[in-house]
């Protein structure tokens, strides 16, 4: 059983970057894929990106590609997305997610889910 906490969410202004974090704990990472996914007020969830724990393989979403990075470390399990430029159409609740193999961009390609982290970015 994976666990994932996410940390690093805040209030920021337009233009401005911060990092989120997703600490995994419960089992060894081989063989999953690791994604960020948002959910505005509102909306549905909407993938963000995603990472192959061993391969290093990316993919991001056309909204987060050239402004956001995911990245991880591997001897602390922990997945990281650094967002830069951002914008307040960015605001929502960024969620972390384990799922084994597959990098999918659908949310029920995940089974393990963090509780969430608030980004809000004002105008």
């Amino acid at each position: 059983q994976i666990q994932l906490v996410e940390s690093g969410g805040g209030l920021v202004q337009a233009g401005d970057s911060l990092t989120l974090s997703c600490a995994a704990s419960g089992g060894a990472l081989t063989n999953y894929a690791m994604a960020w996914f948002r959910q505005a007020p509102g909306k549905v969830r909407e993938f963000v990106a995603a990472i192959l724990w061993n391969s290093g393989i990316i993919a991001y979403s056309d909204s987060a590609k050239g402004r956001f990075t995911i990245s991880k470390h591997n001897g602390k399990n922990t997945m990281f997305l650094q967002m830069n430029s951002l914008k307040p159409e960015d605001t929502a609740v960024y969620s972390c997610a384990a799922g084994a193999g597959f990098m999918g961009r659908g949310p029920g390609d995940y089974k393990y889910w963090g509780q969430g982290t608030q980004v809000a970015v004002s105008s």
